[in-house]
């Protein structure tokens, strides 16, 4: 990272461009007045002062009432600290008032059908992980093949069924079942004979009663895919038939 970058970043933390510079010129310096940092930063020098003194308000300068004036960062750690503690504040602020904007214009009568939509294989991904650590009593998960079951769905279907949820999951690969084989908690299983493949399905997820993703791959062969849209839906009279459609399709599962 160059210092442009630095200066974007440091912006981005809610710096000014001139407190930015300031600051990084003084990290450079150790110690300086307003004209050793206007030699070494594009900071006219009746910026200087301003800058540093807003930066000494939000705590990452000291000030030596000398004549001149000489200023001092305070060291990478308590700069660190200070702004992530300021931006955490900034952040529950604004979350706050985003709450009680959503509060005070929802309507607790109105009843939404949400059903939303994904693309792109990691997006995917993280959805179907999502819904898994969500699920308070049980899930089942279907793929097709065994690169479609990545460490992270991994890692979540074993911590559930390691909480005591009810586990399945369903796939035709033979690689996909034995992932889970060592699993004693986890029923690994085939589809029914009556479910035909087809080369474009993709994911499946059905958590509790009313969790439900269904995803579509695209033309690019296994492995290496990177396209994949799926639709889900959570605690919606949509995704609770769906759940009971699939329940009643795929029947009772045995290990």
């Amino acid at each position: 990272m160059d210092e442009s970058a630095a200066v974007e970043s440091l912006e981005r933390l809610g710096l000014t461009g001139y407190e930015a510079k300031v600051f990084i010129a003084l990290q450079k310096l150790g110690i300086g007045t307003a004209s050793d940092v206007d030699g070494i930063a594009d900071v006219p020098r009746s910026q200087v002062y301003s800058a540093a003194e807003s930066l000494e308000d939000r705590g990452l300068v000291e000030v030596q009432q000398s004549n001149p004036m000489r200023y001092r960062p305070v060291s990478i750690e308590t700069a660190r600290s200070t702004l992530r503690e300021r931006f955490e504040r900034e952040q529950d602020r604004a979350f706050e008032y985003v709450e009680t904007v959503r509060e005070q214009h929802s309507d607790g009568d109105e009843e939404q059908e949400d059903i939303w939509t994904v693309r792109g294989q990691d997006r995917v991904t993280d959805r179907i992980v999502e819904l898994i650590e969500g699920a308070d009593e049980s899930v089942v998960f279907g793929a097709p093949h065994v690169d479609l079951v990545g460490p992270d769905i991994e890692a979540a279907l074993r911590e559930s069924a390691d909480t005591g949820k009810q586990v399945t999951v369903i796939s035709a690969d033979e690689g996909v079942r034995d992932r889970f084989a060592d699993h004693g908690g986890i029923v690994a299983t085939a589809p029914p004979p009556a479910f035909r493949h087809d080369s474009s399905a993709g994911r499946v997820v059905h958590t509790d009663d009313d969790g439900v993703l269904i995803s579509v791959l695209g033309e690019e062969p296994i492995p290496g895919i990177n396209r994949e849209t799926a639709f889900w839906s959570r605690e919606t009279n949509f995704a609770s038939v769906l759940v009971q459609i699939m329940r009643s399709s795929l029947g009772p599962f045995e290990a």
